[in-house]
C-alpha cells in the first residue's frame, strides 16, 4: 500500500477512516481469493503456509494504511501514544501497533482454527470438497482481516477524541 518511508498520518475524520478501511477489504478480498485458489490444490499443509504467507504480508499493510505500524505509533505525540495503548489494552488488538511475526498470525489463525481444520478434511473429497475447501479458506482470511480493520477502526476512533490531560497536585 504505502512504502514504510512515508509520514502517514491516522485517518482523523469518519470518512477518511471509513475510505481506509473499504481499501483495505479490497486488498483482504484479491489476497483472499489468491489463497482460496492454493486451497483447491491437493498438496497437504500447502494452503496454511499459503494463510499464514498471506496473514503475515496483508495485516501490516492494514496496519500501516491506518497509521497504525509500529514505527508510525512510535513517531505519535506522548499522549496520542498513550490513547493507541489503552485502546489495545482495552480491545485486545493484538496486532495494530506491533511487529506481526508468524507466532501472531498462528494465534489468529487460532480463532478460526475450526474452519480451517474443516477445510483441510474437505479438501480431498472430489472437486466438491476443493471448491468447499476455497470457500472456507476466503472466509476464514475475510474474518480475521476484518476483526483486525474493525480493531484499526476502533483505534482511530479513540484518536479522535481530545487528548488525555495531566492535572498537575
Amino acid at each position: 500500500m504505502n512504502d514504510a518511508a512515508t509520514w502517514d498520518v491516522v485517518p482523523s475524520t469518519p470518512k477518511q477512516i471509513e475510505a481506509v478501511a473499504r481499501e483495505c477489504r479490497r486488498m483482504v478480498s484479491r489476497r483472499a481469493l489468491l489463497a482460496a485458489g492454493v486451497a483447491v490444490v491437493p498438496i497437504p499443509a500447502i494452503d496454511w503456509a499459503t494463510n499464514v504467507g498471506v496473514l503475515l504480508k496483508v495485516l501490516p499493510d492494514i496496519n500501516r494504511a491506518f497509521g497504525l505500524s509500529a514505527e508510525q505509533v512510535e513517531r505519535l505525540a506522548p499522549d496520542r501514544r498513550i490513547v493507541v495503548f489503552k485502546t489495545l489494552t482495552a480491545g485486545g488488538g493484538l496486532l495494530i501497533g506491533r511487529i506481526v511475526t508468524r507466532e501472531a498470525v498462528m494465534a489468529m489463525l487460532r480463532v478460526v482454527g475450526v474452519r480451517l481444520t474443516a477445510q483441510q478434511a474437505v479438501k480431498y473429497v472430489p472437486i466438491a470438497g476443493q471448491g468447499l475447501s476455497a470457500v472456507l479458506t476466503y472466509g476464514a482470511l475475510r474474518y480475521v482481516c476484518e476483526q483486525h480493520i474493525r480493531q484499526c477502526m476502533a483505534v482511530c476512533e479513540q484518536l479522535r477524541l481530545p487528548a488525555p490531560t495531566v492535572v498537575e497536585d
